[in-house]
């Protein structure tokens, strides 16, 4: 009965780096039809595609790999399939280790791919047709930073995860999905929702949003952290999907955490712009129209939401190098913390100053007095230590290294009381910057295989 169905869909990761354990659990006791994870942030992609240039067998998230290792047979048993961007720039080499581990441990099943969001090569080819790729922040045009260009990649819809499910695919592997889109794929395929239903795919979009950053919808970075139990053993969430498109916000019973209506609400405008106007590949939801009701038991309803037409373009994530980086970090203790650590800074900079070295950028601040809140808290206190954290940014690799030669001598040629210099002399390190942009839906060509 599709009118009855309810499908129940857990999110494992939040991002690349992102509790191991997590998915573990979900697979072993979370009574789950479909386990997404979402390895990919802005700057991910960077690191992948600088990984797949030095290597071409790399440029996906390894540690989906490793949690496949651990759990494929169980998956298998339970018939959960896995939505996932792992594959990040290289889903097809990602694809072979699966397959490959599937084989080792006598595992049959199918493995879909999709490609196509991946334009790093093409980026000449669609400015000859008309793509500006203008930043959508500063309007600056392409062209400042045309050269320095290490990753390029467009934001797909979902019905491509739609297609590779009814393709019959147990992992849906994805480079630059949408993070909500691992969600709505299946929601989907699973009811049969055109694109041309717009308040339902609004519904799966919510439903992504809310849970695309795993624990932090169930008690992690929450505000009142104070009232949530268990957060060694936290809940990652799983949503309860009905064909109408109001979905529960729930996780495991035999977890810590905490889901209620404040949880899902801090949730809910996390990297929110306009609150009438969130703009996803699938569709424009107006977030204001969400209506949440906390049933208790760490269960939250979530119902009402709207929809409208999507805009006629794809969001792109680009980044580029930006030069080169170096941050240095001591601990000076009191009395007099602050004025030692200010003369400190005054000696570094007047000793690159005097090898007649500047930079484009520099910084320092005090680790426990004005790192968070400067400007906002008063600065009145006299800590009986902090850390100094200091830094620097340039263009020129070599100028960035002199600085990181500056750190140390203060322990003995500065004032007193300075310790905790262990991690190091600081060395340069490439800075990538985000530039985000645009580009014609019909440029934008994705192909799904299943294997």
């Amino acid at each position: 009965m599709l009118e009855n169905k309810i499908i129940r869909i857990a999110n494992g990761q939040g991002f690349w780096g992102d509790s191991p354990q997590a998915p573990l659990d979900l697979v072993a006791d979370g009574n789950i039809d479909y386990l997404t994870m979402d390895y990919l942030a802005e700057v991910t992609m960077s690191i992948m595609q600088k990984q797949k240039n030095k290597n071409p067998s790399l440029g996906y998230a390894k540690d989906f790999i490793d949690f496949l290792e651990k759990s494929l047979i169980d998956i298998n048993q339970k018939k959960i399939k896995i939505v996932t961007n792992a594959g990040g720039v290289n889903p097809e080499e990602c694809r072979k280790k699966i397959l490959k581990l599937a084989k080792k441990l006598g595992i049959d099943i199918k493995v879909g791919i999709i490609i196509g969001d991946d334009i790093y090569k093409d980026i000449d080819k669609f400015i000859e047709k008309g793509t500006s790729f203008n930043n959508l922040d500063s309007l600056q045009p392409i062209s400042n930073i045309k050269d320095d260009i290490c990753s390029a990649n467009v934001y797909i819809d979902s019905f491509n995860i739609s297609e590779a499910l009814s393709q019959g695919a147990d992992i849906v592997l994805a480079g630059r999905a949408s993070d909500p889109g691992l969600v709505l794929g299946p929601c989907i395929y699973e009811f049969n929702w055109s694109k041309n239903d717009y308040d339902l795919i609004a519904c799966g979009t919510v439903a992504g949003h809310i849970i695309e950053c795993g624990a932090q919808c169930s008690g992690g970075n929450y505000s009142k952290w104070y009232e949530v139990n268990d957060l060694s053993n936290i809940g990652y969430p799983i949503i309860e999907m009905q064909k109408d498109g109001n979905f529960i916000v729930t996780k495991n019973k035999n977890s810590g955490g905490l889901v209620n209506r404040f949880t899902v609400s801090e949730q809910i405008l996390y990297e929110l712009g306009d609150p009438k106007n969130y703009i996803s590949p699938d569709v424009i939801v107006d977030f204001t129209s969400i209506k949440l009701y906390d049933l208790g038991n760490n269960q939250v309803k979530v119902e009402g939401i709207k929809g409208k037409k999507p805009t006629n373009t794809f969001k792109v994530s680009i980044n580029y190098h930006r030069g080169y980086k170096a941050v240095g970090q001591i601990t000076v203790s009191g009395p007099s913390a602050i004025k030692k650590a200010n003369m400190i800074t005054e000696i570094i900079w007047d000793r690159l100053s005097r090898k007649g070295l500047e930079y484009s950028k520099k910084n320092s601040e005090f680790i426990g007095f004005n790192s968070c809140h400067r400007g906002i808290d008063k600065e009145e206190l006299d800590p009986s230590e902090i850390v100094l954290k200091i830094s620097v940014m340039d263009s020129d690799k070599n100028k960035v290294n002199e600085f990181g030669k500056e750190i140390a001598p203060l322990i003995t040629n500065g004032p007193p009381g300075v310790t905790g210099f262990s991690g190091g002399r600081p060395k340069a390190q490439e800075v990538i910057a985000y530039w985000p942009s645009l580009i014609d839906k019909k440029y934008i060509k994705t192909e799904v295989t299943i294997f």
